[in-house]
């Protein structure tokens, strides 16, 4: 049995990220959100791509307006500069022109003052106070000079930089295929949703979650369906999916009983397991595994409890996903330290992760504790859950209002 930090090196480490050149597919802009770039982006425009104005007001000279604190400067309007258009005059010395937000700033001006600085007569504008010296004006490639990076590889693109793409005028981009995990979970007793029960018997809600953890990690889920205790259609499943997958996920027949098969098959198919059982509690049965094979998927065989199969990809699948994605950073678990709302409750032999939402109380985040049975097989009161409290070996009890480190969890 192997410590959560070592588990997680182990499998971080297992983890050999999509290829940059291979694993990549150019896609529309307008469909590219939550891709992970796969090329860094240049562009040939300056931004902004001419000096503009910052303000409404007007385009002067500097040297004409900077006693106009003392004495208002007044100057002639020679042109009405909207955004979107040619300036087709030169400021001359006592000359200025009306100009709007974003509007190029006309040859000779370098200055722009605001227009609640102003008093207008019909073509005079007089200038009631001092501009600084190039006020309001952005100029040309102070944000991004072109021919440089604009983006890098190995990002999320969220909305910002898809807007960045669009300006930019990027109208497709080369971004990583999505991983392909499947999934498939083991156990005479499940069936499907639309099946009636049977004593003994439940519905197989394994495969749904991890199907949605899956898709809003940003890959891409495989449903290969529930496989009975049968070691020959087990053994014919697990070759299907490590054949067709990055990651294959399996839930249950990963324990010690009589009809826990799945380790006993990853080593008939030559498997190397790298992991059989993690100090965790829940999911001390995770089985990890990898293949002699070039493209080699990882193989989680996670634990048949509902609470326990979430727990795991949280805490392990989630990271290798990102990882295996091409992002560059950001795939590692995300802890805070933050306030505990409830007495949370330990054996201390096992790293303890209990389930509840993370509220914010005047400021500061409280962990809620999930109401009811903490059980690996109590389904119902994970709804809603946003965090993990993790409570560290050794650890049995933390009192109300006392610090707590916890697991935030997203799947993005």
């Amino acid at each position: 049995m192997v410590s959560v930090s070592d588990a997680q090196a182990i499998i971080l480490n297992l983890v050999q990220p999509l290829d940059h050149q291979r694993d990549t597919e150019v896609i529309d802009l307008l469909i590219a959100d939550s891709r992970i770039l796969a090329k860094p982006v240049t562009s040939p425009l300056d931004f902004p791509h001419w000096d503009n104005s910052a303000m409404d007001g007007y385009a002067v000279r500097y040297e004409d307006v900077q006693h106009s604190s003392e004495n208002p400067a007044v100057l002639e309007i020679v042109e009405d500069i909207p955004a979107g258009y040619q300036p087709k005059s030169t400021i001359q010395p006592g000359q200025t022109a009306r100009i709007f937000t974003g509007a190029v700033i006309p040859g000779g001006a370098d200055t722009v003052v605001m227009q609640e600085k102003t008093r207008r007569e019909e073509n005079r504008v007089f200038i009631l106070d001092a501009p600084k010296p190039q006020e309001f004006v952005r100029h040309k490639a102070s944000f991004y000079q072109s021919g440089t990076q604009l983006l890098p590889a190995g990002i999320k693109l969220n909305a910002p930089e898809i807007a960045v793409l669009a300006a930019a005028q990027c109208p497709q981009v080369n971004v990583y295929r999505r991983p392909r995990v499947a999934i498939f979970s083991t156990g005479d007793e499940l069936m499907t949703v639309d099946q009636p029960l049977q004593p003994g018997q439940i519905v197989d809600s394994n495969q749904y979650a991890l199907a949605a953890l899956v898709r809003q990690s940003g890959a891409e889920p495989i449903l290969l369906g529930i496989v009975k205790d049968d070691p020959v259609a087990l053994e014919k499943v697990i070759a299907h999916a490590v054949a067709i997958a990055d990651i294959v996920l399996s839930s249950g027949g990963v324990s010690v009983g009589d009809y826990d098969y799945v380790d006993k098959i990853l080593e008939s198919l030559r498997a190397k397991i790298h992991i059989r059982s993690v100090e965790m509690r829940p999911g001390k049965p995770l089985t990890v595994a990898t293949f002699p094979t070039q493209t080699s998927p990882l193989y989680f065989g996670l634990p048949g409890n509902p609470a326990a199969v979430l727990v795991t990809f949280w805490r392990f699948v989630l990271p290798a996903i990102k990882k295996l994605s091409g992002i560059t950073e950001g795939w590692e678990p995300v802890f805070l330290k933050v306030r505990s709302h409830d007495e949370l409750r330990s054996n201390g032999k096992r790293e303890t992760y209990l389930w509840g939402k993370l509220h914010l109380i005047n400021g500061v985040y409280e962990f809620h504790q999930a109401g009811g049975s903490q059980s690996s097989g109590n389904l119902i009161n994970l709804a809603q859950t946003n965090a993990l409290a993790v409570l560290p070996v050794g650890k049995t009890l933390i009192y109300p209002q006392e610090e707590v480190q916890v697991l935030q969890l997203s799947n993005g």
